[in-house]
């Protein structure tokens, strides 16, 4: 701050105080110039006052710079100049490269706009032509790749029929589960039956008794060749289950981690099982050299004398008493017993928690008694206290029946059934339900009895629109797609109808009315079946429900 005097009047002053802002920064160099005769520099300044701030009208605007275009108007004059001549008195222009032009034919608007028009036409044709040729050759190349898909498709069925078809003989030829045994029953059945028809209706009096009883022994014969296989199968299934449950206890803990990568720890029980597993192949193996055998068994004399109880000793027993016999060079196939009887000790040894810890989980049979009478049944026919999970229950059944057992006996003594189709038809259903992701329950309600009996019963055992009754070829799908599939709710096609049948959105507008009639009263005829589940009537309820509110729709 400074004071400075100005002058108010004629001879008075008055001191105003001027206040000075000095900026924080420095100005810039504006130019300016220099004295010569006395050499002091005048440097160009500008000073600014704060411009008068606007009243806020509350209002927020904004500014945006603009540029108009400058016009400029230049006179131009051309560089090369031109001019004509013409023969005049004293002077000759040659006229040898003149042309004569003469008028043409005058045509008017309407002849001009005509020829135009006779042009475009001709413009379209060629055009079009040239569309339709490329249309065209879309189209047989459209066809072509279809042709070749249908082909390729076509060959795949083929190739997967007959890859099943080898598949069916190969389980005939050499039988090893209970389904493939039941095909081979199913086969015994059907033959039975073509060959009694055939003696009804060649035969008559003494001849046809004879030949049903030589079919009878030729029935004997066949039941007790396959008798003769399902005790090996047996053997060799009991052999297999034995070493899956060992390779299960000797299997290390395993868990995916965060990156993917599954991670593996060995622990006590896992050693201990795998410690044992390795000891019962090498007791389980034959034709070995002696000093090998003799010194698995001291191996396995050394492991089971670690706990002292009637098992370990009786095993400890039979072994000393096999190396006494080796040392008297007896034969291999008078030792035969006694190794199947070191097995089998050695096998229940394995089997016991309290020797092996890894185990206790995998046994069918629950340690803990308690656990083990609250779901154990009476089976009627066998008389045996079995386990729930042995019992098949359809979904109409309301009391436990046969058990597994008792059911596969008769059906290999009387009807000679084979649920192989049906297992199939159920499990792709199965599948597909489960593609849905919308919480169907119905389909796992549904037993391969329940199955059977919607397939031969309501369906006819073939497609609901061609009829065709291979049930290879024939797969269950939802009727009205929106819905949980259920057994009214469903149809029975070949793989091809059935992918078209879920591409339709509206079933009224693609179906005739008759179709859809059978199919409706097919329906209720499955209705009326499981309306008698005490499960199944909770969702008939709920299905006539939604009905009824589409209805009123």
């Amino acid at each position: 701050y400074f004071g400075t005097f100005i002058l108010t009047d004629s001879d008075s002053f008055q001191e105003v105080v001027v206040k000075i802002e000095r900026p924080t920064y420095n100005k810039p160099f504006l130019g300016g110039f220099r004295n010569v005769s006395t050499g002091v520099e005048f440097h160009n300044a500008g000073s600014q006052t704060k411009p008068i701030k606007r009243p806020d009208k509350g209002i927020q605007l904004f500014s945006k710079e603009t540029q108009t275009a400058v016009e400029k108007n230049r006179q131009q004059q051309t560089r090369n100049t031109t001019s004509t001549q013409m023969t005049k008195i004293g002077l000759y222009v040659s006229n040898t490269t003149d042309k004569l032009i003469t008028p043409g034919k005058y045509f008017t608007a309407e002849e001009y706009h005509k020829r135009r028009l006779e042009a475009v036409i001709v413009i379209q044709k060629y055009f079009r032509r040239w569309h339709a040729v490329n249309l065209v050759q879309n189209l047989m190349e459209q066809k072509r790749l279809r042709l070749a898909l249908e082909a390729k498709e076509e060959l795949q069925r083929k190739r997967e029929k007959e890859e099943k078809l080898r598949r069916e003989y190969e389980k005939k030829l050499n039988p090893k589960t209970r389904e493939d045994f039941e095909l081979l029953y199913h086969d015994l059945e059907l033959w039975m039956q073509e060959e009694t028809e055939r003696i009804n209706r060649t035969l008559t009096g003494a001849k046809r008794k004879a030949a049903l009883c030589a079919l009878l022994e030729e029935e004997t014969q066949l039941i007790a060749c396959i008798g003769m296989h399902k005790l090996d199968a047996n053997l060799e299934n009991q052999k297999k289950a034995i070493l899956h449950l060992l390779g299960k206890c000797a299997q290390p803990r395993r868990w995916k981690a965060f990156d993917g990568k599954i991670t593996e720890i060995d622990t006590q029980n896992s050693l201990r099982g795998r410690e044992l597993f390795e000891i019962y192949c090498s007791i389980s193996t034959k034709d070995i050299p002696k000093d090998e055998r003799i010194s698995v068994l001291l191996t396995l004399k050394c492991t089971v004398k670690e706990h002292e109880c009637k098992l370990t000793q009786e095993i400890v027993a039979l072994i000393d008493r096999e190396i006494d016999l080796m040392s008297r060079e007896v034969k291999e196939s008078n030792l035969e017993g006694l190794r199947k009887r070191i097995c089998t000790l050695f096998l229940q040894y394995i089997k016991t928690p309290e020797f092996n810890p890894g185990v206790a989980g995998l046994l069918k049979v629950p340690q803990d008694p308690l656990k083990l009478y609250r779901k154990v049944y009476f089976c009627h026919s066998c008389e045996s206290y079995l386990p729930s999970t042995e019992f098949p229950l359809p979904a109409h059944s309301r009391t436990m029946g046969r058990c597994r057992s008792c059911h596969q006996l008769d059906n290999e003594a009387r009807k000679r059934e084979t649920y192989l189709k049906y297992r199939l038809i159920l499990e792709d259903l199965r599948k597909s339900e489960v593609d849905y992701q919308d919480d169907s329950k119905i389909v796992f309600l549904v037993q391969l009895p329940d199955m059977q009996y919607l397939i031969e019963n309501i369906w006819n055992c073939q497609s609901a629109l061609s009829a065709y009754s291979d049930l290879y070829d024939l797969v269950m799908v939802r009727w009205d797609k929106q819905h949980e599939w259920s057994p009214w709710n469903t149809i029975l096609l070949t793989k091809e109808e059935a992918d078209a049948h879920l591409k339709l959105d509206n079933l009224q507008k693609t179906y005739e009315a008759p179709f859809i009639y059978k199919i409706e009263q097919r329906h209720i005829r499955a209705k009326n079946y499981f309306a008698q589940v005490p499960v199944m009537s909770s969702f008939l309820h709920r299905s006539n429900n939604q009905a009824n509110a589409n209805s009123y729709k």
